[in-house]
């Protein structure tokens, strides 16, 4: 499936219902997630890895990656009914013309910034060198919320070889310094758009485009 056939496919997952404002439930746009995938894609960050989508919503980003011969994909989050609609979207863009991907998703209900994931002490390098992570964080827009998206870089870091991530526009002097102080470094980065419909009461606009950076980044 090349990138075109992979945002076709993209494009029949649903967004969130009744998305909440606190969690800053955005969707990830179907062009944006094909784009991101055919790059880790390309990289060679997927094929034969573990993919975690931390923070995965409606699994966007989690069944983008399942088409790419993972060895296994997770998608995380701590909204049940965030994750309820992932399972259904897997159902609907897995149809009888879909080609089958290679790696079922394990869709798990917790806290990104409070991952349960771990590796054995004698298999840790092994297992984080072989783990790549996906993810649109929370931007931290919202008051109270401030800097959300650095506690999922602080997991991403802990638990992953690589990590792509969607950030506010912006970013990428925070994104840079937190690598460097995680020993990683950011290798790839990007501008975006986010074209949104009008979800919460504090948009003004039926519709709005959000400027966006993204960052490949490789935890050492």
């Amino acid at each position: 499936m090349d990138k075109a056939a992979l945002e076709r496919r993209l494009s029949h997952v649903s967004g969130f219902r009744d998305p909440r404002v606190e969690f800053e439930q955005y969707p990830t746009p179907a062009d944006l997630a094909a784009h991101l995938v055919h790059l880790a894609d390309v990289q060679g960050d997927l094929a034969g890895r573990t993919v975690l989508d931390l923070g995965t919503g409606t699994g966007m980003l989690a069944l983008g990656a399942a088409f790419r011969g993972p060895a296994r994909v997770v998608g995380l989050d701590r909204d049940s009914s965030a994750l309820e609609q992932a399972r259904e979207n897997e159902a609907r863009i897995a149809g009888s013309d879909a080609p089958a991907s290679s790696a079922e998703i394990d869709w798990v209900l917790a806290d990104a910034t409070r991952a349960p994931l771990c590796v054995s002490d004698s298999a840790a390098s092994l297992a984080r060198e072989e783990t790549t992570v996906l993810m649109n964080p929370p931007f931290g827009a919202q008051t109270g919320n401030e800097h959300a998206d650095r506690a999922f870089l602080a997991t991403a870091s802990e638990i992953a070889g690589v990590s792509y991530s969607i950030h506010n526009a912006g970013s990428q002097d925070f994104v840079e310094a937190f690598a460097d102080d995680e020993e990683g470094a950011v290798t790839h980065a990007f501008r975006a758009e986010l074209d949104l419909p009008r979800r919460f009461d504090h948009q003004t606009s039926e519709r709005e485009t959000i400027d966006a950076e993204v960052f490949r980044i490789r935890w050492e």
